[in-house]
């Protein structure tokens, strides 16, 4: 018996998808990241999270105070 061949599709049938790998520069990168960082919507966002932690945060019940 022959061995079968690989093939572009699954078991059931389905097409693989195919995976090409992409190179960016890495000094774009950093300019793009740079930019981003000073915009406002990214200050809102880091605003944003820090509002949503404080929803989450453990509250802190005080004890009265036994005379």
């Amino acid at each position: 018996m022959n061995a079968p061949s690989p093939s572009n599709s699954n078991s059931d049938g389905a097409p693989r998808t195919q995976i090409a790998e992409v190179r960016f520069s890495l000094r774009n990168m950093l300019e793009e990241l740079k930019l981003e960082r000073a915009a406002a919507t990214f200050a809102m966002e880091k605003l944003d999270q820090q509002e949503i932690g404080k929803l989450f945060k453990a509250k802190v019940t005080r004890a009265k105070s036994k005379k």
